[in-house]
């Protein structure tokens, strides 16, 4: 299972909004959707602030 897979699969899980989570990150949603689901590759500092968003560890979905 890829990473954003993982991050997304752990969002649905715990029935959290995406629109949030791109906002606290400071990712645009385009942006956010496009990486949870594919088609953007997640970089490394994208994975650090989605995961702050979370309040999680990036090593969670590694």
């Amino acid at each position: 299972m890829r990473i954003y897979e993982k991050i997304s699969n752990y969002i649905k899980k715990n029935k959290l909004s995406s629109e949030s989570i791109a906002r606290r990150s400071g990712i645009s949603q385009k942006d956010f959707q496009a990486i949870m689901n594919g088609k953007q590759t997640l970089y490394p500092e994208e994975l650090r602030a989605i995961c702050y968003a979370l309040n999680v560890k990036p090593e969670k979905f590694m």
